[in-house]
């Protein structure tokens, strides 16, 4: 039988961070609905290109310049936005442009602030104003606060609609323009290839533009039927590769400003950490410092090359005083070991009643760990920036711009309207860059020096100060009857309350530290991501435990979903191994509901010939449903004398109707080659406040040649597109793990797995 360990329903507010109600609850609704909210695009164009709204401008050479407000990380967010946009256009794929938009309201993702509703209000506000308002606030709230964030996989459903509206009022009036000059009524008009045609009459858009700005938009505007454009669904160029491929596109670390320094930073153990002292005179010797910034918990060198700034800091010897708690991976374990066992949880999950069935069937129990994990991006953080007359210019790469604007201007004491930021491209993130610590630090360095300079964090202090993935231990209990079909399920999990936490860092301007405390004891819905189940167990719960690990934590690409899948996903293996059941079947005997999914794990039964796992053929399953896409893995693999063979990868994928078939393709590879560092590697220990990892080398990272030939094959679908940016990762784990288990009969319970053998 499962022991009931405490559980409440959310708690009420904390008054010091959050005071509302009765009347001044309807006064603040009142106020924050006839708040002004008219906001106009603010989009540079030249003399010779015309603006058509927040997203889209159009030269009298009949250059399309698509301006996208997400990052790219390489996910192809700066050709799949456009491509929506000139499907619904017309355009000619040839003309299309893309660059970053510039920070505005109308850019905010409102689809991300309702997910992360719960973890951007105070603990328990939705029970005081209800869901349905609070995530009202919340949209409200990324609206004014420019809340423009990539993250979760979210361009393509906060964006795609937007994009494709703006294609078709552009459409519209450039045939109204037409019309005008021919005579004709503008519906009409036919456009393709950049062209505006009626009969034999063609105009191109360039020559229309001038025209078209003048025109008036019917309310609604018309949006093409479906299939009707043709791009949408094609492998169209990438507008981001050429440059890549050619080496002209620019990242933070290719910026270059007359008279510019550059900069390197050290900073001291996790935690509560200033600087004590250091040796100016031992890096005096240093050929090309220029100079020594003394950060209060940092220390930075300034020099004509950032070998020499970096050198400088090794004969600084710069020594760090830790006060109240460092980071070591045995509290750690004891602090999450005693908030699954003793500590209060809340139950976010609920149906049915389990304790009836714990009391009457046969029951499973098993314990799962995952430990901090690395981001551990190709390039380390990396900032420019250049301060002049109480201005600042900064270039650098982020997740979330108008928090990166706030962190630079609150550091040196100046409006946020006195900074402008120019994104840069990604060298890959996996959220790493949706914190913006760096901007403070640049902007510090840059007034001090009072000329330009560049920051540049080294690979053992983006190891070292990385907002890890969250460690969690979790618990699941199974109850089952004769035949081994499940009836009842609990899973508790112990863990920080990353989300929150994250949350404070971006919306509140708290400090590592600071987040940490603030979020200490706070539950939070985004820790159980991943444990919506697709099965159909009539009696299933979740709690979570929070607890306090000492490291910072936050978005890691996939999130919680990365390591509770694997948790859920080999458990449900477990038993049925223990129920004598075929792994397949044992899942497709619960999949009354999951038409989709089970379609997915049938699809990759038959493209990988699944053969049960039976006779030690080392094959595993699993399968996983995320933010609307659903995927189904196999792995084969084994573990010889040499160490672990993944012999082969193989993935049925629904993600409803696809953009563009070859980066998707890309997204779900490439997240599967992630899932599988996540299983291998990937992760740290902690010591005296620091992690063990000290280089790449030192991550179990995959070699290239070890990754396994890949197979993926897509559901044809016409249903809604999702964002499957990060769907590729959480099914692979579990999948290698179950693998490992026929393969040789042991079960690995941790991740990465090899961490223990349990």
């Amino acid at each position: 039988m499962a022991a009931d360990v405490e559980t409440e329903e959310p708690t009420g507010l904390n008054r010091r961070h959050f005071l509302i109600g009765g009347s001044a609850g309807a006064g603040l609704l009142i106020a924050w609905a006839f708040w002004p909210r008219v906001y106009e695009p603010n989009i540079a164009a030249t003399e010779n290109e015309e603006v058509l709204g927040a997203f889209l401008k159009i030269s009298r050479d009949g250059l399309v310049t698509v301006s996208v407000p997400q990052c790219e990380m390489g996910q192809g967010v700066f050709t799949i936005l456009p491509q929506i946009l000139a499907d619904e256009l017309g355009a000619d794929w040839r003309t299309v442009a893309v660059e970053p938009a510039p920070l505005n309201p109308l850019y905010s993702n409102e689809i991300l602030a309702e997910q992360w509703a719960e973890t951007m209000l105070p603990a328990g506000a939705e029970n005081l104003t209800g869901d349905s308002i609070a995530r009202w606030l919340a949209t409200q709230i990324a609206t004014r606060n420019q809340l423009i964030l990539t993250a979760d996989s979210t361009a393509i459903p906060a964006y795609a609609q937007r994009f494709r509206e703006a294609g078709a009022a552009a459409r519209v009036l450039l045939c109204k323009a037409a019309a005008a000059k021919w005579g004709v009524v503008w519906e009409s008009c036919q456009v393709a290839n950049g062209i505006v045609s009626h009969g034999e009459n063609e105009l191109r858009f360039g020559e229309l533009i001038a025209d078209a700005v003048r025109q008036d938009l019917p309310d609604p505007v018309p949006v093409r039927h479906a299939g009707e454009g043709v791009l949408v669904g094609q492998d169209v160029p990438r507008l981001d590769l050429p440059s890549k491929l050619d080496g002209s596109a620019n990242f933070a670390g290719d910026i270059r400003l007359p008279d510019m320094v550059y900069a390197a930073i050290r900073q001291g153990p996790i935690g509560e950490t200033n600087l004590k002292s250091f040796n100016r005179e031992g890096a005096s010797a240093i050929t090309g410092l220029i100079d020594v910034i003394d950060g209060g918990q940092w220390i930075a060198t300034a020099a004509t090359n950032w070998w020499a700034a970096n050198q400088a800091l090794d004969a600084l010897s710069p020594v760090f005083e830790t006060k109240g708690f460092l980071a070591d991976s045995e509290d750690i374990d004891g602090s999450l070991e005693q908030a699954l066992d003793e500590g209060p949880g809340v139950r976010f999950i609920a149906r049915g009643s389990t304790r009836d069935e714990f009391d009457s069937g046969k029951t499973h129990r098993a314990r799962y760990r995952a430990e901090a994990a690395l981001h551990a991006p190709m390039e380390t953080r990396t900032a420019t920036a250049d301060y002049r007359d109480g201005k600042l210019d900064l270039w650098m790469a982020t997740q979330a711009p108008a928090a990166a604007v706030e962190r630079a201007a609150s550091a040196i004491g100046i409006s946020p309207n006195k900074v402008t930021l120019y994104p840069m491209l990604a060298g890959g993130s996996f959220d790493r860059i949706l914190d913006s610590e760096i901007a403070g630090q640049i902007a510090r360095i840059a007034e001090h020096l009072d000329r330009p300079v560049q920051l540049i964090w080294s690979r053992a202090e983006e190891i070292m100060h990385d907002h890890y993935r969250t460690p969690s231990l979790a618990r699941l209990d199974a109850a089952t009857d004769k035949t081994g079909r499940i009836q009842a399920m609990q899973i508790k999990l112990a863990g920080p309350a990353s989300s929150r936490e994250q949350s404070k860092r971006l919306f509140q301007a708290a400090t590592a530290v600071e987040a940490m405390r603030d979020s200490i004891g706070e539950a939070d819905i985004k820790a159980i991501d991943g444990f919506d189940i697709p099965y159909d167990i009539p009696n299933f719960t979740v709690d979570h435990h929070p607890a306090f690990v000492g490291v910072p934590t936050g978005n890691w690409r996939g999130g919680a979903h990365c390591s509770n899948a694997f948790f859920l996903e080999s458990f449900i293996d477990e038993l049925a191994a223990v129920a004598k059941k075929e792994p397949l079947s044992y899942r497709m005997q619960m999949m009354n509901d999951q038409p989709r999914l089970a379609r997915c794990l049938t699809g990759v039964a038959a493209m990988a010939g699944w053969d049960g796992g039976l006779d030690r053929s080392g094959q595993g399953i699993a399968c996983h449903s995320m933010r609307g896409g659903h995927i189904a893995v196999i792995v084969q693999a084994n573990r010889g004398e040499t160490g672990l063979r993944v012999r082969r990868i193989s993935a049925t994928v629904d993600i409803g109707k696809i953009i563009h078939p070859d980066i998707a393709r890309q997204q779900i590879e490439g997240g599967m080659i992630f899932g599988l560092a996540m299983a291998l590697g990937s992760a740290t220990r902690f010591e005296n406040g620091l992690p063990t990892a000290k280089r790449l080398r030192d991550l179990s990272l995959p070699r290239l040649a070890e990754i396994p030939p890949i197979q993926v094959e897509f559901i044809q679908s016409e249903e809604e597109t999702v964002g499957y940016e990060e769907l590729g990762v959480p099914a692979v784990a579990p999948a290698l793990a179950n693998a490992l288990f026929s393969a040789t009969g042991v079960r690995f319970r941790n991740l990465p797995l090899f961490a223990e053998v349990t």
